[in-house]
């Protein structure tokens, strides 16, 4: 069996091939063709959340189990705020391949998640994003996002001032894009073409009035019925809802729970899944005019294929080590 660190998983793949995979696993979920029950949450005494995720890909012929723990007081710690574990196994035999650092895992597949619906559904010309969230999660928001278009400018916001400065350092030497701290998430968001959210907030993080006609936003962040980043106005003035799982992000997703339980919309306005719309099966954008959201929880499935293509990747390369159990 092979161990991968954080390292190694980043050494291993690169964003446009994990971008390639998960469009490929919704688009099997979306069609039914593999196993993801839904992740169990474990909550803590101190506000912290451990999910159990397991999925099966017949499509890649693997099997795999995520352990993720999102501790939002950690960052008082000097500590991540996510935490995780993958174990990786064949989907024929059920022998363990690999276990892996499963936060570099979350962030590549969550990144990529956002690409495929950016690709899908933002503006052929966009060219301005807004990331809202400096962690781990926004890196590869953006990462994604500049991967299917062409930008010119990027707008981070952070609660944490600080954290977004050095966002903006190290993002704007990493892609050699113009990144501006800004001062709030609405001054984020004011003229974007795409906007990006990966917080942990229980409120939102920026007013939908603000979004101009042909905004495309991503919801990473919020994951629980509690949690609420992107805010109702956002929902109310999306022509096309898209959400990765159904069956997921109306069960956990506060995005749309909250202005489902005030009785402003119901599980009808979910337009698709990304997956049908990846199929062909339902079109993306239609004008240039429409206000998009894909609303993304995290199945399991997109664990399972970016942890095969990671493991994939290192075998070839020889990264990380083998151990025998």
């Amino acid at each position: 069996m092979r161990v991968l660190s954080a390292a190694d998983v980043w050494a291993a793949a690169g964003m446009r091939g994990v971008i390639q995979a998960v469009r490929s696993a919704y688009v099997e979920y979306s069609a039914g063709r593999a196993t993801v029950p839904l992740r169990i949450p474990i909550g803590t005494v101190n506000g912290g959340t451990t999910l159990f995720m397991p999925g099966y890909s017949p499509q890649s012929g693997a099997m795999a189990v995520k352990v993720v723990s999102v501790f939002p007081s950690n960052v008082d710690l000097g500590l991540p705020t996510i935490s995780a574990l993958v174990v990786l196994s064949d989907g024929t035999t059920g022998v363990p391949l690999a276990v892996m650092d499963g936060a570099s895992v979350t962030a590549l597949r969550t990144g990529a998640a956002s690409g495929v619906a950016t690709d899908l559904m933002a503006r052929a010309d966009a060219s301005v994003a807004a990331i809202i969230g400096a962690g781990a999660q926004g890196h590869t928001q953006l990462l994604a996002i500049a991967e299917v278009r062409r930008l010119t400018e990027v707008r981070v916001f952070d609660a944490d001032r600080a954290r977004a400065e050095t966002f903006a350092a190290e993002m704007g030497a990493l892609t050699g894009l113009t990144v501006r701290v800004a001062a709030t998430g609405d001054e984020a968001v004011d003229g974007a073409d795409i906007v990006a959210c990966a917080t942990t907030s229980r409120t939102p993080v920026f007013s939908g009035a603000r979004l101009a006609l042909g905004t495309h936003v991503n919801g990473a962040g919020s994951y629980t019925p509690q949690m609420q980043e992107v805010d109702e106005q956002t929902v109310l003035r999306a022509a096309k809802i898209a959400v990765d799982s159904r069956e997921a992000v109306l069960a956990e997703a506060g995005d749309l729970l909250v202005p489902i339980g005030k009785g402003l919309i119901d599980a009808s306005a979910v337009y698709a899944e990304i997956g049908e719309i990846a199929a062909g099966a339902k079109p993306g954008r239609e004008s240039v005019e429409e206000i998009t959201f894909f609303k993304h929880v995290g199945i399991a499935l997109l664990d399972v294929v970016t942890a095969k293509l990671v493991y994939e990747l290192a075998q070839e390369e020889d990264l990380g080590v083998e151990i025998d159990l």
